[in-house]
Formats: structure tokens, C-alpha cells, sequence
């Protein structure tokens, strides 16, 4: 039997790219193809919970595409749906934030949170080998792949790189905006050595706002995304099974 529009519909992903600089989203197929504009408004000034679940829920009135399931990027530490860090935010006001339930009870749809970086990951890997995505934006944002399967995450932004700073210190929109172009480049091509020395990834994707501010001569295996690049990756996070890092929430029960 031919499939129905509302069959279709029934499989469509609302995927939310939650930043420290702005807010993206859009409405996927089950493929991961774009059935609405790839939207994005600045992330409030004082982004509070409250804040930004206003401005996801307007920003989501302008898509004007249904769906039936919502993946989220969050900028942060997550676990089980819920935030536990977001250093980029309002600061002390994310820990142990239901941010998932509450996006759920919203919009009366099953939702799955993850790291902004790791969502991305998922729509930019080949699934060949152990594949690394940063991020260099507001902050430094990292995820592990091995061929295919998303590793547990790792806030490796809160490393210490030299005495006083941590890598979101070292290489994010503050430190760019302080030391220029060049000296952050220079910063860049550090971080890349210290990875390529630590992980012995076999490809490296570099993507996030400053990216575009890269000038280096990169590695073959090293390559430059976008966030429409990763825009996948909210459809390709509800083909992962359910398990410690992938954590599905559904709307409460009223």
C-alpha cells in the first residue's frame, strides 16, 4: 500500500541545536532531509532555562512543518535528559535541569538530549574508524565516534591547556575576540597537535561559528563542517538504542 502523508509526517524530527551565540532548528524526515527552513535566532542574553525554552518555543511556531519527535544539541554535560553543566548559559542556574521533560511536555512529544557536538557528530561521520568532531564557537565542543557508535561523552572543554585556562578559555569566541586571528590560529594549531598526539584519530571534523575563521593548512584527514552539515544528526540520534547516553522522555502524564 502507498504511504499515507500523515504516515510520513508520523516519522518527522524536530532537531534543536542549542547554542551559547544562537538557537538553531529545523524539521527533518526519518532520513535526515530537510522538510523545513534551517532556522536560527540569538540565544537570550540572559539565558536561563526559562529563557531559552521561550525562545525554542517561538522559534519552533515559524517552522510551520508537523512532527512527532524532537532531538536536542545542548552545549553541555547531559545526562539521562537532564543538564548537569552548561558553562556557555546563565551561569549556576542549569544543574540538574529536566530540560528534556520539560521541551516534552511542551510540544506532547517523546524527546532524546544529547551534547550539541555529539547530535552533530552523528550527521558528519562516516562511521569508518575513530572519528573526532570539534567545535570552536562560544566555547570548544568535543565527540568521539569509533566506527559508527557515539561514545560516552567527555566535557574535554574543561581541561586545563596552560595554568589558568581550561580549552573554552583558550580557544572560544572570548579569547578570539581578545587575542585576533592569528594568535587564535596559532592556539588551533596547538589543540590539533595535542589531539592528534592523545586520540590518534583517523579523521578529524572541525565545525562551530569560528570555524570559518580557520586559516591553517590542514591534514588530509582533517575536514571543515558546518552545522547544516550536521543537521542529520538529529535523525540519526533515534536510530542509536536506547542506553545510558541516549535517553528517551516522554511527555508526563496529566
Amino acid at each position: 500500500m502507498p504511504v499515507t502523508k500523515k504516515e510520513e509526517n508520523d516519522t518527522n524530527i524536530l532537531s534543536i541545536d542549542i547554542g551559547g551565540t544562537s538557537i538553531k532548528a529545523c524539521v527533518l524526515n526519518s532520513k535526515g532531509d530537510l522538510l523545513s527552513e534551517f532556522t536560527k535566532v540569538p540565544t537570550p542574553v540572559k539565558s536561563t532555562p526559562e529563557a531559552v525554552l521561550k525562545c525554542v518555543k517561538e522559534l519552533v511556531a515559524t517552522l510551520n512543518q508537523p512532527f512527532e519527535r524532537v532531538s536536542i544539541g545542548f552545549p553541555g554535560y547531559v545526562k539521562n535528559g537532564k543538564v548537569q553543566t552548561a558553562a556557555n548559559l546563565a551561569k549556576n542556574k542549569w544543574t540538574d535541569v529536566d530540560l528534556a521533560q520539560q521541551v516534552s511536555d511542551i510540544f506532547g512529544k517523546p524527546v532524546r538530549l544529547i551534547n550539541d557536538a555529539d547530535q552533530q557528530a552523528l550527521g558528519i561521520v562516516t562511521g569508518k574508524g575513530f572519528e573526532i568532531v570539534f567545535t570552536v564557537g562560544t566555547g570548544f565542543g568535543t565527540a568521539l565516534v569509533f566506527d559508527g557508535e557515539l561514545l560516552p561523552h567527555l566535557e574535554l572543554a574543561h581541561l586545563p591547556i596552560t595554568k589558568t585556562k581550561d580549552y573554552d578559555d583558550y580557544i572560544g569566541t572570548k579569547a578570539f575576540e581578545k587575542i585576533g586571528k592569528e594568535k587564535w590560529n596559532e592556539r588551533l594549531a596547538r589543540i590539533i597537535e595535542i589531539y592528534k598526539t592523545v586520540f590518534n584519530y583517523d579523521t578529524l571534523y572541525i565545525g562551530g561559528g569560528n570555524s570559518k575563521h580557520i586559516t591553517l593548512r590542514l591534514d588530509h584527514n582533517i575536514h571543515l563542517v558546518t552545522n547544516k552539515d550536521g543537521i542529520k544528526g538529529g535523525a540519526k540520534l533515534w536510530e542509536l538504542e536506547e542506553k545510558y547516553h541516549v535517553f528517551t522522555i516522554h511527555p508526563a502524564k496529566k
